[in-house]
């Protein structure tokens, strides 16, 4: 039983081996010629979407009225924005609304703050900052700049095109370079992203009075985007 049972051993262990062994043999074989490489494509574009943010802030001893307050200021600058909403051009959405504890020096709650933000989007920089003038109840907060859907669809295409075209054209002067007549895909990925260059989005103290923002347009420019998209991914020179 014992010299059965080593010829058993012997014989997996002898089959392990060889299977390691083949393994060995295939594997460099399917990553021969390999080469990993990357190509970007970038497209600038203008801005033609607005974000401006409305914000207000309050405080006071007792939770619901502090809410109340909020709530009051949000239904009336809400009130204000719809009249001139038109889908695409300004569209109108409530942001953050929260309400926290405030503590005392003993870990005690001694009052309560809260705030609440209205957000003005669109392609209609004028009407979307003359409305925005015009709410009472609210400060602005902030002020940003981004791509529109369509616009960032339309420059993803065009930058993905050259960085394809870029990747195909590194990929067969490597293949040249080290003397191989052609290449194969094996495997590619692809990534886009957006990029703001200059500076950072407007931003406004909450400390400024709506007041000062009444009836009168605030001030915009908007800049340019960059959209790049990365194509990555390895071939296998023939």
């Amino acid at each position: 039983m014992k010299r059965i049972a080593i010829r058993l051993i012997t014989t997996a262990a002898l089959l392990a081996c060889a299977g390691t062994a083949m393994a060995q043999a295939t594997a460099p074989q399917e990553l021969r010629n390999v080469v990993q490489l990357s190509a970007t494509g970038t497209v600038e574009a203008q801005q033609d979407l607005l974000v401006v943010t409305l914000a207000t802030s309050k405080e006071g001893a007792d939770a619901s009225a502090v809410q109340a307050q909020l709530k009051q200021a949000l239904d009336a600058a809400l009130a204000e924005a719809k009249r001139n909403a038109q889908q695409g051009q300004l569209d109108v959405r409530t942001g953050p609304f929260g309400l926290y504890p405030r503590y005392a020096k003993d870990g005690k709650i001694n009052g309560w703050q809260g705030r609440a933000e209205l957000v003005l989007e669109g392609r209609d920089f004028s009407r979307i900052t003359t409305t925005a003038g015009k709410v009472q109840t609210m400060a602005i907060s902030q002020v940003a700049f981004a791509l529109s859907r369509e616009a960032r669809a339309k420059v993803e295409g065009e930058a993905q095109t050259q960085a394809i075209e870029q990747f195909k054209s590194r990929a067969a002067e490597l293949a040249k370079g080290f003397g191989f007549a052609n290449y194969s895909l094996r495997e590619v990925a692809v990534n886009s992203n957006e990029m703001s260059p200059g500076p950072r989005p407007r931003m406004m103290g909450m400390e400024a009075k709506a007041s000062s923002f009444s009836d009168s347009a605030v001030p915009v420019e908007a800049g340019k985007a960059q959209v790049v998209v990365t194509v990555s991914g390895s071939v296998q020179m023939r």
